[in-house]
């Protein structure tokens, strides 16, 4: 079955990466309607990313790592954990926003929700959430992507209207494997090679280069010299918000200090899934939510 939206992201199916102009607007709401000041949207809106500090207290960081923890450890081999491959360490918990009341009620925060909602310019609803761990010595890295281009292909996103908050619960250094964004690469949408495979998503996951879903290294390579890399520095309860469409990735942890974030992705309401667009059927719901209800 194949959408009647209109692709105006063609993505996939395709022997080599294409690189277009995006055509949709970053920032669809206004400087006065949020908890970002006028400098913040702007910034985000040039760069496709905003830092905030202090987002989470202490104790808020404190309970989620405890989350983390229980919930790795209650949910065993449910399909909405990933583990590491080799060492079975939990890599990532998905849909802790319906797993964990904690979760749920500090997503909903105006501090939180309310960025999303003045950055898209409607009210929003929860595409994903997860809590991401990379535990010293052996957290493995996260290959560059965008995550439009997936959840386009894959979930049936039909525009960049979404953006992702990381909120880091442990601190983030240079070296143990935090967020690497190219700044202004958000304006770029890449058409990423590739066929998607019936159920790519369970490899997609786990692996550390994707087949499909991935710029090539060439395009990469123009992409860093182009945009540069920016690498997210903070302390526990700092985040990162940004636009669906920036190219980003993370290297693995080698060091002794793991490095954990809560990673929740905000659509607009005016922008729910249809049909994929690359793809034979949607991911499952814990990786591209089709209840749409709007965030209270």
């Amino acid at each position: 079955m194949r959408t009647a939206v209109r692709d105006e992201y063609p993505t996939r199916s395709r022997a080599k990466c294409e690189s277009g102009v995006r055509t949709d607007p970053v920032v669809w709401g206004s400087a006065t309607d949020g908890p970002l000041d006028a400098r913040a949207v702007t910034e985000y809106d040039q760069r496709g990313f905003h830092t905030a500090e202090a987002l989470l207290a202490a104790n808020d960081v404190g309970n989620l790592l405890e989350e983390t923890s229980r919930l790795g450890r209650e949910l065993g081999d449910d399909e909405r954990v990933v583990r590491e491959q080799g060492s079975g360490d939990v890599r990532s918990v998905f849909d802790v926003h319906r797993l964990s009341g904690l979760v749920d009620s500090i997503v909903r925060r105006p501090e939180i929700a309310g960025i999303a909602r003045q950055l898209l310019g409607s009210d929003v609803y929860i595409h994903q959430s997860r809590l991401n761990v990379k535990p010293g010595f052996r957290g493995g890295p996260f290959y560059w992507h965008s995550d439009f281009e997936t959840w386009h292909a894959e979930d049936g996103m039909p525009k960049p209207r979404a953006l992702s908050i990381s909120i880091a619960l442990t601190e983030n250094y240079g070296y143990n494997g935090g967020l690497m964004i190219m700044p202004g690469s958000h304006r770029t949408f890449v058409s990423c090679a590739g066929e998607t495979p019936d159920d790519y998503y369970r490899e997609s996951l786990v692996t550390h280069v994707p087949p499909t879903g991935s710029p090539d290294e060439d395009t990469l390579t123009r992409m860093g010299a182009e945009f540069g890399i920016k690498t997210f520095l903070g302390s526990a309860g700092s985040a990162t918000v940004f636009d669906s469409n920036c190219m980003h990735g993370s290297n693995g942890n080698i060091t002794p200090f793991p490095r954990s974030n809560l990673f929740v992705v905000f659509n607009s309401v005016e922008n729910t899934l249809v049909e994929p667009f690359a793809a034979r059927k949607p991911r499952p719901a814990h990786l591209g939510s089709r209840d749409f209800t709007p965030l209270r």
